[in-house]
């Protein structure tokens, strides 16, 4: 079993289980770092999304930060029961856990997200479907975190911050202004 570890917030440095699962990868610390360097050290009233969830990493840091609400979509069934103890070990009730398909959890979903974490497995075309079905429950001044390894066309959007750490490209987007 491995562990993630809060790097802010309420719960700083608080360690979380993980799953040894394959496909399952949680965001380095640094990237972590940088990006909530990008959104700010404080999410006080932001409704967050992190659409494929996996070890929830992204997530528990934005609730750590004190996020008004997460919502964490997971289709996997045994790694949503790790993410359920992790947020039971956090005592936390702002963060809503929901089993399924994040694709079509888009297609459904009636909230606006301030702001939305992509990180879906590299190796799918998750995160280009997502991101071409995204637009309606985004807020306006919402952001979109995502994470990939392989080119994506991100041109229906304006990169606001972009890095790279090994393979792994990450950027921070905005709907672009018309």
């Amino acid at each position: 079993m491995g562990k993630i570890r809060i790097i802010g917030g309420e719960h700083r440095s608080r360690q979380l289980p993980v799953l040894d699962y394959e496909g399952l990868r949680p965001t380095l610390d640094r990237v972590k770092e940088t990006l909530f360097n990008w959104l700010g050290q404080d999410l006080t009233g932001k409704i967050c999304l992190d659409l494929f969830a996996g070890s929830g990493s992204l997530g528990f840091e934005a609730i750590s930060r004190y996020a008004k609400t997460v919502i964490m979509v997971e289709q996997n069934s045994k790694v949503i029961k790790q993410l359920e103890q992790n947020k039971q070990l956090l005592k936390v009730n702002n963060l809503q856990i929901i089993e399924g398909d994040g694709l079509k959890f888009l297609q459904t979903c009636k909230v606006k997200f301030d702001v939305i974490f992509l990180d879906p497995p590299y190796d799918s075309t998750l995160l280009q479907k997502s991101l071409a079905n995204i637009d309606k429950i985004l807020a306006d001044n919402g952001v979109i975190y995502a994470e990939y390894q392989q080119e994506c066309d991100l041109s229906q959007f304006t990169i606001i911050k972009h890095g790279k750490a090994g393979v792994v490209n990450f950027v921070l987007l905005q709907r672009k202004e018309n």
